[in-house]
């Protein structure tokens, strides 16, 4: 029974995970002019460049490079001098945002799932919910750093 609880937690988990993208983007527009949208713009989970290379970020972030996700968010890119690096974080943080509001949505369903169907269900659909919205989020987050780190070397010109 629990093989099978496995495979279809792991499955469902996979579809609401990628409903809870457009459940996030939803959220991330109605948050968008609100002072909790500011709040959240600075999280921070993990600040340590170990703790991230530990958890597999960086292996993460080669997956996006170089597979069909680099298309799906194609504000969030650099291509050259013209491009406003405050522009890009700023569409990094409405990312980070919608990918946290979807991670909460599919955990509040494991959450609910565990205790309908069984605790294998709900915590197999929050290994699709893991890779496809928290590791999103934290790679932003660690995108977002290495762009202040840029803005704040840029000497500031006068208007």
């Amino acid at each position: 029974m629990i093989p099978n609880d496995l495979l279809n937690g792991f499955t469902f988990g996979l579809s609401l995970t990628i409903v809870s993208w457009m459940v996030g983007i939803i959220g991330g527009a109605m948050l968008l002019k609100t002072i909790y949208f500011e709040r959240l713009s600075n999280l921070n989970f993990i600040s340590s460049k170990s703790l991230n290379k530990a958890i597999g970020i960086g292996q993460f972030k080669w997956v996006v490079k170089n597979s069909f996700f680099r298309y799906l968010n194609q504000s969030i890119k650099v291509g050259g001098k013209t491009t406003g690096l405050a522009s890009v974080r700023s569409e990094m943080t409405v990312a980070e945002i919608n990918h946290l509001i979807g991670f909460v949505f599919v955990a509040a369903a494991a959450l609910y799932q565990s205790f309908n169907i069984g605790i294998a269900f709900g915590l197999s659909m929050m290994i699709p919910n893991v890779f496809l919205n928290l590791y999103p989020s934290l790679l932003q987050q660690e995108n977002k750093r290495r762009i202040d780190r840029l803005l704040n070397r840029r000497p500031r010109q006068s208007v």
